[in-house]
């Protein structure tokens, strides 16, 4: 099931179904600031687990990320200093994924690694989703390997077709991107990226 969202103005009946599902423990796949992603409710253990089957992620191995909406819901799903807080404030929205101690809201499954990565992408469809919902997305990038044509992780019409029947909606909301997020290890108060991405850390 393929729905069409914009930017901006978009029907808050299509946005309620949207988050309909994901309270219902569904998972969709929508856009962020870098490229598509697998999402579902963050604090919705069996989502969870459903999506770690569908990327074969072990989660006590991987790290698990979730978008929040803003600085003030990040500050309830993670641990986070000054600097850190300053950095993040400075970089986000953008394409980047902080990983940080694990917040005590956090279902279980995440405190197999106690970090989290956390992801406020500048793409306002996949926060107005995250407002709406009233709770992080957890997210992760969609199952490809290098023999996949990159348009099946692109465009909507063909992440449908190639990845539908894994998940119960599909949000098109135009043509995705394929750099992934700069990930910043920040859990020890200094701030080391990981993996230069599509985000260019702006210092404080």
């Amino acid at each position: 099931m393929l729905l069409k969202l914009y930017e901006k103005n978009n029907n808050p009946n299509d946005l309620q179904r949207i988050v309909d599902v994901l309270n219902d423990g569904g998972l969709i796949i929508y856009p962020t600031d870098t490229m598509y992603a697998i999402g579902c409710h963050g604090l919705k253990e069996r989502a969870i687990e459903r999506i770690c089957r569908i990327k074969d992620i072990d989660s006590k191995k991987n790290h698990l990320s979730i978008i929040c909406y803003d600085m003030s819901s990040i500050s309830e799903y993670a641990k986070l200093d000054n600097n850190t807080f300053k950095l993040m404030k400075r970089n986000l929205p953008g394409p980047f994924t902080f990983i940080l101690g694990a917040g005590s809201r956090l279902p279980k499954i995440f405190k197999n690694r106690k970090e989290v990565g956390i992801r406020m992408p500048d793409n306002d469809i996949s926060r107005e989703i995250a407002r709406m919902l009233d709770a992080p997305i957890m997210t992760t990038t969609l199952p490809y390997n290098v023999k996949d044509d990159v348009e099946y992780l692109t465009t909507p019409e063909l992440i449908e077709e190639k990845f539908g029947n894994m998940v119960d909606l599909v949000v098109d909301g135009g043509i995705g991107g394929i750099e992934p997020s700069t990930i910043v290890y920040c859990v020890d108060g200094e701030a080391e990226i990981t993996r230069q991405g599509k985000g260019i850390l702006q210092e404080f």
